[in-house]
């Protein structure tokens, strides 16, 4: 659940801070959309509103990201029912420290040259909207709401908590 004094920035980062891999929707000329898994690169969420991400310049991405800079992106925690979508724009920015302070060493697995590679693209995607879905409570409530409300027709009450921020 979300804290009193929780911003939007912190409430959004809390949930997606431990989650690895974050899937990246956009859509190529045709308008089909294609997901690709990134690694999210923050410790938090900046007052921008933005969360950043290493790609290769001239990849299928980049490319496409420079013709429709419009993106989605999805985290999931299932063993925690935790669930956020991110809606926002897709930018490119070339800022030599900014990329050196994010680099990780995992990072040197897609770009051995390191955070100055000529390779190395730093996306920010500023987040426009955002929500989430939280189940808080243990599995086996879950499946007791779930069969009540099964049992008697009516939707699960109280089943965890939903919320949007904009950003």
């Amino acid at each position: 659940m979300t804290p009193e004094n929780d911003t939007p920035h912190a409430a959004l980062f809390r949930r997606i801070k431990d989650i690895r891999f974050g899937m990246l929707t956009h859509r190529d000329a045709q308008g089909m959309l294609h997901s690709h898994p990134l690694t999210t690169l923050n410790r938090e969420i900046d007052a921008q509103a933005q969360l950043y991400f290493f790609i290769p310049r001239g990849s299928e991405l980049h490319e496409r990201l420079a013709a429709d800079s419009q993106v989605a992106l999805s985290y999931a925690d299932p063993g925690e029912d935790c669930y956020v979508s991110v809606s926002g724009t897709a930018a490119f920015i070339e800022d030599a420290a900014r990329k050196e302070d994010l680099w990780t060493p995992m990072a040197k697995a897609w770009f051995p040259d390191g955070p100055g590679s000529p390779d190395l693209v730093l996306l920010a995607v500023h987040i426009q909207h955002a929500e989430y879905w939280d189940v808080p409570e243990s599995k086996l409530t879950q499946l007791y709401k779930m069969a009540t409300a099964a049992m008697t027709g009516e939707r699960p009450k109280a089943l965890g908590e939903h919320r949007e921020l904009d950003l």
